[in-house]
């Protein structure tokens, strides 16, 4: 798109410590290929990504290069920090100076298409900050330190939010520079455009979107996997 420069920096940088693997659940094998080479060439299809920038544990960086290459559109593969916050911010110093907007995803999420990357970004270029998500299905409790159930949210409200989330570049340096300086503990990049008072725009995402995170989401992405090939 005329003006627009999109980097895509996909966080590949976890421990896997839920999944209960000594690898890195980006290389594990899903239907005889590495995990992380569905998320990439999800991004290398997308008409409006220009450039991927993938982040991997320090330990990861040879394996995880080898299939990151592969891909035309990969400029980087660069070593995380001890958080997620520290890898993104890793991440968007390994992109190029052209950019105007980051797609920011978890490499975890082998599920995502070019359709649903292009959905959150055309908003994420109209609004400047923009993720997809999905409404809550269940129904959701808040409980306190003993196990006991406090209150229930209007689940009505409630949206399970997913990744990409998009970014124009300035208005996230701000937020990552907000965080990082007065310690803001955040579990995504919308967090930290909140912190500043600014809004996120939802679109609507698929709940096939998963992210691998304990061993049964693996059958699962290989079940959505074969039902799509």
């Amino acid at each position: 798109m005329d003006g627009i420069f999109t980097s895509a920096i996909i966080v590949a940088a976890g421990n896997s410590t839920r999944m209960g693997y000594k690898q890195t659940k980006q290389l594990i094998s899903l239907i005889g290929r590495p995990a992380v080479e569905y998320t990439i060439k999800a991004f290398q299809n997308c008409q409006f990504i220009d450039e991927i920038v993938v982040v991997a544990r320090s330990t990861d960086i040879e394996d995880v290069a080898k299939v990151a290459f592969n891909f035309g559109k990969v400029t980087s593969v660069t070593a995380g920090g001890n958080t997620r916050m520290e890898s993104v911010a890793r991440g968007v110093k390994a992109c190029s100076r052209c950019a105007t907007h980051y797609a920011i995803h978890d490499g975890a999420r082998v599920m995502i298409t070019p359709v649903q990357i292009e959905n959150v970004l055309e908003e994420g270029y109209r609004s400047g900050a923009a993720t997809l998500a999905t409404p809550v299905t269940d129904t959701i409790k808040i409980v306190d330190e003993n196990g006991l159930i406090v209150s229930t949210p209007d689940r009505s409200t409630m949206w399970a939010v997913q990744t990409p989330q998009v970014f124009e570049k300035e208005l996230y340096k701000r937020a990552l520079k907000n965080a990082m300086e007065n310690n803001i503990s955040v579990t995504d990049d919308c967090s930290m455009v909140e912190a500043l008072g600014e809004t996120v725009h939802t679109v609507l995402g698929n709940y096939s979107n998963i992210k691998l995170t304990t061993p049964v989401d693996i059958t699962i992405a290989e079940a959505l996997l074969s039902k799509r090939k």
